[in-house]
């Protein structure tokens, strides 16, 4: 998925951050799609994004130009046990 301005910025849900350098990160958009790749995030200014879990990857935080929101913490449970889910398999 490709991102939007001339840096190609896409917006992403820090999932787990490992030190000042590197981080997991899930990328997010805003069409709405199904399926197990998917999971629904609200940020508190209540915009609907969904994660893209197949996209889940290790990003250098230098890649971080701005912050756009926060998710609260039943959100980030949710995300936890969608990306369980989909890594236990069927």
């Amino acid at each position: 998925e490709d991102g939007k301005g001339s840096i190609f910025a896409r917006p992403v849900v820090v999932f787990k951050k490992f030190n000042k350098k590197i981080f997991w990160g899930i990328p997010l958009t805003l069409q709405s799609k199904n399926g197990k790749f998917y999971s629904k995030i609200e940020l508190l200014d209540g915009v609907l994004r969904m994660a893209i879990l197949s996209q889940m990857r290790l990003l250098d935080s230098r890649r971080l130009y701005y912050k756009i929101g926060i998710i609260d913490e039943n959100n980030y449970k949710n995300l936890i046990e969608d990306i369980t889910k989909l890594c236990r398999g069927p």
